[in-house]
Formats: C-alpha cells, structure tokens, sequence
C-alpha cells in the first residue's frame, strides 16, 4: 500500500505547482494585455485618465477589449453588455 501512495505525492504536488505557475502567468499576461488593449482604445478620449480607469475596470472582467479608438463593441458582447448602476454603458 505505501508503494502506490509515495509517487502520488510528488505527482501533486508537481501539479500543485504547476497550476500555480499558469495561474500566475494568467494574471501577469492580463494586466499588461488589459494596459495595451485600453492604450489603443483610449488614445483618443477627451479624458484619459478616465477612459483608462473604465476601460480597466472592463477588460479585468471581461478579458477583451475591442478593437479601435471608439464602437466594434459587437467584438466582446461582455463588454459591450457591462452597465453602470443607471443602467448605461460602463465600458468606454
């Protein structure tokens, strides 16, 4: 019986790591993903600062942006769907 139990561990404990390392790498990617897809998308917004902070706030949750500076919002229906508490659209 010890004999099965002892390579189940190691076996774990690599895949422990191992979905560890591509949660991390899935985390990192996304914060520069969402900074240069909200760039290009904002590049042209009268008020940056606030763009950026919006188109954030969506591309975290949705993970897209659309393509442009302003609509193809049909490229990510959770983008395009996402509404603020008034019930306009949040995403820029």
């Amino acid at each position: 019986m010890k004999k099965s139990v002892v390579p189940v561990l190691p076996t774990l404990l690599l895949l422990s790591l191992l979905f560890l390392y591509s949660f991390f790498e899935v985390t990192m990617a996304g914060s520069g993903f969402c900074d240069g897809k909200c760039k290009v998308r904002c590049s042209k917004a009268g008020l940056q600062e606030r763009c950026l902070k919006y188109c954030g706030i969506c591309c975290e949750k949705c993970k897209c942006v659309p393509s442009g500076t302003y609509g193809n919002k049909h490229e990510c229906s959770c983008y395009r769907n996402f509404k603020n508490s008034k019930g306009k659209p949040k995403c820029p």
